[in-house]
């Protein structure tokens, strides 16, 4: 294969991994969103839709392991082949997370709910987004500075998480009634923060693919 057509099949890998990690996002933003505003018809969508990306996984995957083996690539070039499939691995958990909170929203029909704690949640649900964002923005720029930073913001997402769990457990011992609905409070707070946890994995890999370093941030 001539360089040239080599170059475009690993430029055909980068727009095919940012596409589905734009999939990912569209799917983060919809799901949080369901799940505040009880929306279980946009959930059943999300669910649906969670096909889509492990197609892209299965796409990606392929791909990258047939140009390992019949180009043989070697320093930068193998570094982009790597980078795209173990990255494209973390974003289609980030799809398993999206999907497990639509699945909740559809699980809470008729419980008590707790509106302070869902507004909260809400803000966190946007902070995730806007880090999975930026993660991709670096990793479409090679942009290994800002992936150090995005990765360091993760902390912030860690702190939503603290309070928001502290917040819901107060709440619910004013109100025993939510504590069905409590439940899966805390385990969207938790699909939510491993979201995060995910980036800032996709983070190390665009450090990688700059530098040939692996390390952990």
């Amino acid at each position: 294969m001539l360089r040239t057509q080599f170059e475009e099949e690993l430029d055909k890998l980068h727009n095919q991994f940012y596409a589905m990690g734009t999939e990912v996002l569209a799917q983060i933003n919809r799901t949080v969103r369901a799940f505040v505003s009880h929306d279980r018809e946009l959930a059943q969508e999300i669910i649906e839709k969670d096909e889509i990306v492990n197609n892209y996984e299965l796409k990606l995957e392929k791909k990258s392991l047939e140009i390992i083996a019949l180009q043989q690539p070697v320093a930068h070039d193998l570094r982009t082949v790597i980078t795209v499939l173990k990255a494209s691995s973390d974003v289609e958990r980030m799809g398993d997370h999206a999907l497990s909170i639509a699945q909740a929203t559809i699980r809470m029909k008729g419980e008590v709910r707790l509106k302070d704690v869902e507004e909260e949640i809400s803000k966190m649900g946007r902070a995730v987004k806007l880090m999975v964002e930026e993660t991709m923005h670096a990793y479409i720029k090679g942009d290994d500075e800002k992936a150090r930073e995005i990765a360091a913001s993760d902390k912030d997402i860690d702190e939503h998480y603290n309070r928001i769990q502290a917040l819901a457990i107060e709440q619910i011992k004013e109100n025993p009634e939510a504590i069905i609905a409590g439940k899966d409070y805390f385990q969207v707070l938790t699909y939510l923060e491993r979201i995060g946890d995910y980036a800032t994995n996709i983070c190390e890999w665009v450090v990688y693919l700059k530098t040939g370093k692996i390390i952990e941030l």
